[in-house]
């Protein structure tokens, strides 16, 4: 064992859920984090090489004569700001579905092997397996997205309370996504079956689900701030320093290596963090389930008797 077994499949409320997630992340960040690292690999070379142009575009443009004007041509700089917002749209979906899955699928095995390390092949395995059912969730997911986003207009026009009502359905969307994805995953349900279990479970434990992802969506918020306070301070230092030295950032090799890095980092983080948020509706799943349907209370109850 790696370290004692955390029994997700137990009733709690929101403050033992809270608590299970951090116990969970604190004894499995390290196994997953070398499976993110695995399978993201080439996608952090991409977000590299993304960085650059959207770096390169961005300071070439703003340093020329007339910025993004017609004099000194800056077309070759806005190029490389298209290819840049481009290439960073399709890795962020790219890499928004893989570590949903890789998250879902991680904590599914966890459960499987009562704690036991868990095989990143095996992970990998049950997410080709399930690679039609997680592009046509995914598809699904951003039709409902978008949905959601024309509700969130109508609501705008609404001062104050339709804020708050937008934030209320995004929390709702949010839960109700991780909750079906994680039915899909564990219980091998098609699409539809999946969102409908989902649907269910927010709709019985709507206040339940939706103070989960808010607490722990801001505590993660916070903990993101706080590790890029590091590198965010070594920049800040770095750019003041060259600005009292005279060092020209906008043409400075070394200044535009550093910012590329910055950004590089801040994505990859934020990759990362998906997978972080899809474990909170993991945690929150299987307690859910098992205050619905009781299969691990009875499971627990049959062998007693077998005991006897």
């Amino acid at each position: 064992m790696q370290n004692k077994y955390i029994q997700l499949k137990q009733q709690r409320d929101v403050g033992e859920m809270i608590t299970a997630y951090f116990e969970f992340l604190k004894q499995n960040f390290k196994s997953f984090f070398n499976i993110f690292v695995s399978y993201n690999g080439l996608f952090i070379l991409g977000f590299l090489g993304v960085s650059y142009l959207l770096v390169t575009g961005f300071v070439g443009a703003l340093s020329a004569p007339t910025g993004f004007g017609l004099d000194n041509d800056p077309s070759a700089y806005i190029s490389f700001l298209i290819a840049g917002s481009i290439g960073f749209i399709l890795l962020f979906l790219i890499t928004a579905i893989l570590n949903y899955s890789l998250a879902a699928v991680y904590m599914m095995k966890y459960v499987e092997n009562k704690g036991e390390t868990v095989d990143k092949r095996k992970v990998w395995e049950t997410v080709k397996q399930n690679f039609g059912n997680i592009a046509l969730f995914i598809v699904l997911m951003m039709v409902c997205y978008i949905a959601l986003m024309v509700v969130g207009l109508v609501l705008a026009f609404i001062p104050i309370i339709g804020t708050f009502a937008y934030y209320l359905l995004i929390l709702a969307y949010t839960s109700w996504m991780g909750l079906s994805f994680m039915a899909m995953i564990n219980e091998k349900k098609e699409v539809t079956d999946a969102f409908g279990e989902g649907f269910k479970l927010l709709k019985k434990y709507f206040w339940k689900s939706v103070l989960s992802n808010l607490v722990i969506g801001l505590l993660l918020g916070i903990l993101m701030m706080v590790v890029l306070m590091i590198p965010g301070i070594l920049i800040a230092v770095y750019a003041f320093h060259s600005l009292d030295t005279g060092v020209d950032l906008a043409n400075s090799t070394i200044s535009n290596v550093v910012w590329t890095l910055a950004l590089a980092l801040v994505l990859i983080l934020y990759t990362l963090n998906q997978s972080m948020a899809q474990f909170v509706n993991g945690v929150l799943y299987y307690s859910l389930h098992e205050e619905t349907y009781n299969e691990a209370t009875r499971e627990r109850i049959d062998n007693i008797g077998a005991g006897e």
